[in-house]
């Protein structure tokens, strides 16, 4: 069987609808519908799409329509079969389309994107790619989702053991690769990236470009990169590292910035912290 994948990204608001419904529960219906293999709803903290209307989960006026990320994954041809539902959908927002692996594919940066349920020792999962030389690691906690096809979704009063959680890694090829035999229990795609540096900042050839920014600040960052220009800003917070009665959180955040190649670089020159990495967007 090829190792080929396909990952869709949808971002729209919390708030969105497509007729009489919520924009993710028609999503997640297609989703179950077709069996998607994995796939995740992430509720963000922050940010703004391309009207910059600001929404925070800092201030309760500006929390009503945050920003909510899915990501489906499966092969070609299955994320081929429900993208015309998907852009049949009444909306606003993005919708990219980027090619992944389940085996490493070459390129001296990478980043692999590990999905498992709640009931796993995700802390664990975190630790052990951080002690094979990840230079970032966040786990990301899925409200609704489909696991081997099956629809997982989160509900009050339940466990939601099985309720998927994404964590993202990105690092060197080299490092990265001696671990995913270790992690080879649960679903994983792995993409090239490009970390970035002042010497080696973000540049693409393809129309748009992500880029990823890891950090624990993201408040003035997203200011910043509104005040820069920048089409669309979505944060998600992580919860490894979270630390109970703590006024203020110890988990990173990561934080999306989708556009093209010129404005990302004006927006990395904004970025005064945190580790960055651009990626080539070719269908979007």
């Amino acid at each position: 069987m090829s190792d080929e994948r396909l990952k869709l990204t949808t971002y729209f608001g919390e708030r969105q609808r497509t007729g009489d419904r919520f924009m993710a529960d028609a999503l997640f219906d297609i989703y179950e519908r077709h069996e998607i293999d994995t796939s995740v709803l992430l509720r963000g903290v922050e940010g703004f799409g391309a009207k910059h209307h600001l929404r925070s989960d800092v201030l309760l006026t500006l929390s009503e329509d945050l920003p909510l990320v899915s990501v489906a994954v499966d092969t070609p041809a299955h994320i081929e079969g429900v993208l015309d539902e998907v852009h049949g959908l009444e909306r606003h927002g993005l919708v990219t389309l980027e090619g992944a692996r389940t085996e490493p594919s070459g390129g001296a940066d990478m980043k692999v994107t590990v999905y498992v349920g709640r009931r796993e020792r995700v802390a664990a999962v975190c630790d052990l790619l951080r002690r094979h030389g990840a230079a970032a690691v966040i786990a990301l906690l899925g409200v609704d989702g489909t696991v081997d096809g099956v629809r997982r979704r989160a509900r009050f009063f339940s466990r939601n053991a099985e309720v998927p959680v994404m964590i993202v890694a990105v690092g060197s090829s080299e490092r990265l690769a001696a671990v995913l035999p270790e992690l080879s229990r649960w679903p994983l795609t792995i993409e090239r990236v490009r970390i970035c540096t002042p010497t080696a900042p973000p540049g693409q050839d393809a129309p748009l470009e992500k880029l990823t920014i890891y950090g624990a600040e993201h408040v003035e960052l997203v200011r910043r990169l509104r005040a820069a220009g920048a089409r669309g800003v979505t944060c998600l917070r992580g919860i490894y590292g979270d630390r109970l009665l703590q006024l203020r959180r110890g988990a990173s955040v990561m934080t999306e910035v989708v556009d093209t190649p010129q404005q990302i670089a004006r927006c990395f020159e904004v970025i005064d912290s945190g580790l960055v990495t651009s990626e080539a967007l070719p269908r979007a």
